[in-house]
């Protein structure tokens, strides 16, 4: 154990020194980049506006009221549905696809189909 110790001491004394001369600042990096440091400054604003609105947004269209009819009860609609598509029987009772508007105030069920 203690030679793997002291081979471990050799390497970091011997790769300390240079990794410490090749760290040192040179002219470039003194320089500022501002195109470049703009973009990433915009990159991180959009980033934090997206993660705001992903979470933001989800909460606020949370806020609406449910109400829960069991199967087989009426409902009265409460604005006219335009162009809806219905099954009437024509003249000789044979049910066909149709489309009518469902006025305001009717009332709607379902009808069990055999």
């Amino acid at each position: 154990m203690r030679i793997l110790v002291a081979i471990f001491t050799a390497l970091l004394n011997s790769l300390l020194p240079w990794l410490a001369r090749k760290s040192r600042p040179t002219a470039q990096d003194g320089d500022p980049d501002i195109q470049t440091r703009d973009k990433l400054r915009k990159k991180v604003r959009d980033f934090w506006l997206i993660c705001f609105f992903l979470l933001f947004i989800p909460a606020t269209a949370g806020c609406v009221r449910t109400v829960y009819v069991p199967h087989g009860t009426p409902v009265r609609l409460r604005e006219t549905v335009k162009d809806a598509k219905v099954w009437v029987k024509d003249a000789d009772g044979q049910v066909v696809a149709g489309r009518m508007d469902l006025p305001e105030g009717w009332f709607t069920l379902p009808v069990e189909v055999e």
